[in-house]
C-alpha cells in the first residue's frame, strides 16, 4: 500500500540489464543510492510474450532473465531496503512473483485490455499499478471498474507510449481529467528523457512517478533513449521533496511568521 500524499518514485529498470543479472544488481544499487522508493523489472517468457516472427523477439529473448535471477534480485532489494516489483507478462509470471512475496503488480499499457492476465492478477489481491498508454477512455474505465468491483487498491498512470516522448507531447491534462473521473490515485509513467515533465505532473497531484533509468549516459541498453541517469533520479527526488515543503498544507489566518505584519492588517472602515 502507498502512504497518502507521499511520493512513490519508481526506478524502471525494465530490461536495461540486457539479460545480465549482475547488471540488474548494479541497477538496484544505483536506484537505492539515488533515493528511489522502488525498482521495477519485467518478468516474462519471450515465447509467451511475442511470436517468433515479431521484430522484438530477439531483443526480448536477449534480455530475458530466469526466475532464479529474479530471486537473487528480490533478495538483494530486501537487503538494501528498496522495494522490488515487476510487470508480469503471462499468468505463470504472476504466480512466480506472488511466490516471492511482491507487494505490488504492474500492468503494462500494452495489456490494459488483456483480461486473461488482469483476471489472474486480480486473484492475488495485491495493489496494482496500471499504465494507460494508447488506451481509450473506455478501456481505462473498464479496467478501473474491474479493480473497483473487486475492492482492490490500484493506481492509474497517465502514459504516452512513445520512446522517447517529447515534453510537448505529454498531454499532462489527462492527469486532471482522470483525477476528476476516478476515485483512485493517478500518477505518471514518464517516457521523456528528462525530469521536467515529472516535476510538472507532481505539482498537478501525481504522487506515483515512474521513470526508466540506466547506469550512466554511456550505458548501452535497450531503453537508453528513454532512460535517465541515477543523478537525474536523485535530482528529481530532491526537487519533489522541496516541492512538498513549498506546497505545504492548506492553512489560513495569521501564521507565526506573519505576526510582525499584523500591525498593518486593516479592518473595514
Amino acid at each position: 500500500m502507498l502512504k497518502k500524499d507521499k511520493l512513490f518514485l519508481i526506478a524502471e529498470a525494465g530490461i536495461n540489464h540486457n539479460g545480465n543479472v549482475k547488471t540488474a544488481l548494479k541497477l538496484v544499487n544505483a536506484a537505492k543510492k539515488a533515493g528511489a522508493n522502488a525498482i521495477k523489472f519485467q518478468t516474462y517468457k519471450t515465447e509467451k510474450r511475442v511470436k517468433r516472427n515479431n521484430p522484438a523477439y530477439n531483443i526480448l529473448k536477449k534480455c530475458e532473465l530466469n526466475y532464479k535471477d529474479f530471486i537473487k534480485i528480490k533478495n538483494y532489494c530486501d537487503h538494501l531496503n528498496i522495494e522490488f516489483f515487476s510487470t508480469p507478462f503471462d499468468k505463470e509470471a504472476v504466480d512466480f512473483l506472488t511466490s516471492i512475496n511482491v507487494k505490488k503488480f504492474k500492468v503494462a499499457s500494452f495489456d490494459i485490455s488483456n483480461y486473461e492476465l488482469i483476471d489472474k492478477i486480480l486473484q492475488k489481491r495485491k495493489f496494482t499499478i496500471i499504465s494507460t498508454g494508447m488506451a481509450t477512455f473506455n478501456e481505462i474505465k473498464k479496467v478501473n471498474l474491474k479493480f473497483t468491483k473487486a475492492k482492490i487498491k490500484h493506481c492509474l498512470l497517465h502514459c504516452i507510449s512513445s520512446y522517447p516522448n517529447k515534453e510537448e507531447n505529454s498531454f499532462l491534462s489527462n492527469i486532471t481529467f482522470l483525477k476528476d473521473r476516478f476515485n483512485t490515485e493517478i500518477g505518471l509513467s514518464d517516457h521523456t528523457p528528462d525530469i521536467n515533465t515529472s516535476k510538472i505532473a507532481y505539482l498537478m497531484g501525481a504522487r506515483i512517478i515512474e521513470k526508466h533509468f540506466k547506469l550512466s549516459k554511456n550505458h548501452k541498453c535497450v531503453d537508453a533513449q528513454v532512460s535517465i541517469t541515477p543523478k537525474q533520479i536523485k535530482d528529481l527526488n530532491y526537487n519533489l521533496k522541496i516541492y512538498d515543503k513549498v506546497l505545504g498544507k492548506a492553512k489560513f489566518g495569521i501564521k507565526s511568521f506573519e505576526k510582525k505584519a499584523k500591525i498593518f492588517k486593516r479592518k473595514f472602515i
